[in-house]
Order: structure tokens, then C-alpha cells, then sequence
């Protein structure tokens, strides 16, 4: 029996050493990773506080941008690795430009919770999309998701973007904006929608999930370097791993799950929402636990980017979109975890 103890002894001992072995040579692979500090990062915050970029040998710098659009050039320099945020016109001529980017997770999709918010002070003027003709619009980036958004909104209310005052600013500014009167309304996102209608600085009159098709959208993605992934392809692969991991807790938590409350407490603590109660009575964003990526609704995006001028060429799926790296983490992570079979919210399953 003794001998058997230590032979089994001997054995983990051994086990524990290999794996060791990869655990340290990775500890000091660094990605620098940018993202829009919305309810959207919590996956990413998820992957980072539990340590699942530790668990795959990565340390995962996360920087706080306004908008994707701002920052492609700096993910084509390789400044950063991965940047999370909408899917603005800036990507498609990026492409155009032939820079080494491409999209390689889905990170925002339907159901969305995106707002058009109007000012307070407008409480019974503005009622409809079509008030806004002449007006101040605010919009978090130039060509960013939300322009597609307000832009197809408008189309659908017999209107186009010319008809209104497009102004850029980013989503925590909006709220003071709305309040001043230095925009008359704004396409908001949560959890700065629900915010600025519990103060009473701002009412919705349009919901995006409703009007906008076609639908389900993907709006905002994990995008990648492409260069850095060719070059680092394991690395890349290792980070999508833990990345799919913390979708999955997402998933769980989005469907009322257990870990619920530990999701909520994550993204308090990385300031994505202002109270527990704030993120059990608003919607959360949806997203596919598979990290596929809604390729008609990217394509509709592009067109619609070149048929206001934003943009000037199209490019097919391929090129577009890369499904390599979440597929090669669902296939490490095996079956994904059953949610909670009462739920009736859609997609993350």
C-alpha cells in the first residue's frame, strides 16, 4: 500500500512539474487589449479577475478608449493586440487600406439595449424620430455603430443623417450634454440609457433592437491584429480560450444563473454600472455564447457605411470576419454549460 502511495505520489509529482513547465514560460506574454467602458467589457473583466489569462499563461493589459473607431490605427501599428468595441466605418477602410485587422469575436448582439434618449427639457415636444429633423444628435465616434444606428433609424422614419446634427462625444459626457441642451437627443447605450432616464435628464423615444434590420445585429466584436496572430498564433489562440471561457460565465449570469451575483460584482468593481440594483432591473447586452459573429448584419453595416460616403470599397465575409480562434476555443473548452431553462431572454445559449 505504501509502495502504491508513493508510486502515485511520484506520478503527480511528475504531472504537476510538466505542467508546470508552460505556466512559467508564458507568465510574461503580454496583450494589450482596448475596450469601450461599457456593461459589454464585463467579459473581458470576467476573464481577467478570474483569472483565466492567468490560467493560459497571459497577462492582459486592459485600456479604456471612447470609441473603436478612434483606435484601429493604433491595433494596425500593433500598439495593442485586441480592441473590443462597435463595428464603426474605420475597420472597413482600414481594409481598405489593406492594414492587418480583421474581426475575430462577437461582443455585442441583438438584444442590444441601444436608445435614442431625448433631453428632458424636450418632454412633449419631441415624441417621435421624425421631431428630430434639424437637430443635435450626439453620436459616440465619427462612423462609429451608433451613426449606422441613428442613420437606419432615420431611413426608417423617411429621413436620412443629413437631416440631423450629428455631434461626437463620448457616452459619459452625453448625460451632461443632454442636461445643458448641447445635444437635443442622443443613441445611448446601457448602462447610460437607463442612467439618464432614472435622473431625469433624458427620455427614450426609439429602441434600435426594434427598428433596425436586419436582425439579429452584431455590433460590436473583438477585433484582431492579424500580423500579431500570424505571428503569435498560439498566443492568440490562448487568449481567445480564457476570452470564450468568461463568455460562458456571462452567458450563465445573463440567464439568471448562479454566478450571477459574482458577474454583478465584477463589473461594479471594474465601474461598468453604478449599483447592483441598476444591473438587476436593466437589460443586459446579449451576446453568443459561441462567439460567432451575425456575418448578414455585418455586411448590411458595410453597405450602409458606403452608401453615406464613410466608406468606399466592400470586401467579402472572408475578409471581414475570422471565426478560427472562437472555434478553436469552443473545440479546447468542450460543450458549452446548459443556462437557465426558465429563461425566455434571447440569444447567449
Amino acid at each position: 500500500m505504501v509502495g502504491k502511495l508513493k508510486h502515485a505520489l511520484s506520478q503527480a509529482t511528475i504531472l504537476a512539474a510538466i505542467l508546470a513547465v508552460p505556466a512559467i514560460a508564458q507568465a510574461q506574454t503580454k496583450i494589450n487589449l482596448g475596450t469601450v467602458q461599457s456593461f459589454g467589457a464585463v467579459t473581458t473583466y470576467i476573464a481577467r479577475d478570474k483569472g483565466y489569462f492567468k490560467d493560459v499563461g497571459l497577462d492582459v493589459d486592459i485600456v479604456d478608449m471612447n470609441s473603436s473607431a478612434n483606435v484601429l490605427a493604433i491595433l494596425a501599428r500593433g500598439d495593442l493586440q485586441i480592441v473590443e468595441g462597435g463595428v464603426s466605418a474605420g475597420f472597413f477602410n482600414a481594409l481598405e487600406q489593406n492594414l492587418p485587422v480583421i474581426m475575430a469575436a462577437d461582443r455585442v448582439s441583438t438584444p442590444i439595449g441601444h436608445e435614442m434618449i431625448v433631453a428632458q427639457k424636450n418632454q412633449g415636444k419631441i415624441t417621435k424620430l421624425q421631431d428630430l429633423k434639424g437637430l443635435t444628435v450626439g453620436s459616440n465616434g465619427p462612423g462609429s455603430i451608433t451613426t449606422y444606428e441613428v442613420g437606419k433609424m432615420l431611413e426608417g422614419a423617411g429621413m436620412t443623417l443629413a437631416d440631423v446634427d450629428i455631434k461626437i462625444l463620448g457616452f459619459p459626457q452625453m448625460g451632461a450634454a443632454l442636461a445643458s441642451g448641447a445635444l437635443d437627443a442622443a443613441l445611448v447605450i446601457p448602462p447610460f440609457a437607463a442612467s439618464f432616464r432614472d435622473q431625469k435628464i433624458g427620455y427614450s423615444i426609439a429602441e434600435v433592437d426594434k427598428l433596425v434590420k436586419p436582425s439579429p445585429m452584431t455590433i460590436a466584436v473583438a477585433f484582431m491584429n492579424t500580423e500579431w496572430a500570424a505571428k503569435n498564433k498560439d498566443v492568440a489562440q490562448r487568449f481567445f480560450v480564457a476570452y470564450m471561457r468568461a463568455t460562458r460565465d456571462y452567458c450563465v449570469a445573463y440567464h439568471h444563473g448562479s454566478n450571477r451575483k459574482e458577474v454583478i460584482d465584477i463589473a461594479l468593481k471594474n465601474g461598468l454600472d453604478k449599483s447592483a440594483e441598476s444591473l438587476e432591473k436593466n437589460i443586459w447586452t446579449g451576446r453568443t455564447m459561441d462567439g460567432v459573429i451575425k456575418v448578414d448584419s455585418l455586411l448590411d453595416i458595410q453597405d450602409y457605411y458606403k452608401k453615406v460616403g464613410l466608406t468606399k470599397a466592400t470586401f467579402p465575409a472572408n475578409r471581414i470576419v475570422t471565426r478560427e480562434f472562437v472555434d478553436y476555443a469552443n473545440a479546447k473548452l468542450g460543450p458549452p454549460p446548459k443556462v437557465n431553462p426558465d429563461s425566455k431572454l434571447e440569444n447567449c445559449r
